[in-house]
């Protein structure tokens, strides 16, 4: 059972987790997964969401035992998991979770507009993205830093700088294991009750990338159109990576077990 802890309760979430490869995975849905994240805003506690595809599960393993502490919550993104719960543990996982839809569902069940700071990306399409939170969600975007020269001449500012902003959500696109890394390094100091690392998120808001259609990623296949749009990029990641993604997920079978390597 998956628990967020509050000062006035408990947000209970149905199912336990999925252990693949070390990582414990909540399974859950949509719109109650949303919702607690709301409450959590509203209670303004924090928490840090991953979204677990095969690439997380492969690039992150030097972070798996602080990726194991209770502010944290990591979901499923996509078939690869679904397919190693299955062969692993004899089950599926209650929906396939991601940013591009996770974000967007924050935003139109929130009974207010939440304030958003964007990090990561490159120069002026965090700033697409902001627009588009801004105009097609009606949300506040409070600070943005592209993740190249602003965030380098931010530097140890860069925090501070955040939290002067007061967002409550605080959106990090640096690419697996960068962005995780990030968060979990800077999370005691971070005053943001939701932090997400969300990969290529501000390129499908920002229309540098385009999404599959609805009947492509209904069937799954969305990892198959990204692939054919993006060869140069991906090609080793759902090739050789996913090789070494089955490997870690069968090293590390057992349930809750503790991470024996970084291999």
């Amino acid at each position: 059972m998956l628990v967020f802890s509050g000062h006035s309760q408990d947000i209970t979430l149905q199912g336990d987790p999925i252990w693949l490869g070390g990582y414990p995975i909540a399974s859950t849905e949509l719109a109650p997964f949303t919702d607690a994240l709301l409450k959590t805003v509203a209670l303004r506690e924090r928490r840090n969401v991953f979204f677990a595809n095969t690439n997380f599960v492969v690039q992150c393993r030097p972070l798996r035992q602080a990726l194991q502490d209770p502010s944290v919550t990591i979901v499923n993104d996509g078939i690869g998991l679904d397919l190693a719960a299955m062969l692993i543990h004899r089950k599926r996982f209650a929906a396939n979770l991601n940013g591009t839809d996770l974000i967007p569902s924050l935003c139109e069940r929130s009974v207010r507009p939440l304030r958003f700071f964007l990090l990561g990306a490159k120069p002026g399409v965090a700033a697409a993205a902001a627009a588009k939170l801004e105009g097609s969600y009606g949300q506040d975007v409070v600070g943005i830093c592209d993740g190249y020269g602003q965030m380098r001449s931010e530097g140890d500012d860069l925090v501070r700088s955040i939290n002067r902003a007061q967002p409550d959500v605080l959106l990090v696109a640096l690419g697996n294991p960068v962005q995780e890394r990030w968060i979990l390094e800077h999370s005691a100091q971070l005053q943001v009750p939701l932090a997400f690392g969300v990969g290529a998120l501000f390129d499908f808001l920002s229309g540098n990338a385009r999404r599959a259609p609805a009947w492509v990623q209904h069937m799954h296949m969305e990892w198959a159109f990204r692939l054919l749009h993006e060869p140069r990029r991906l090609l080793k990641r759902y090739s050789v990576d996913l090789l070494t993604f089955f490997g870690v997920c069968l090293r590390n079978r057992q349930q809750g077990a503790a991470p024996q390597r970084a291999g």
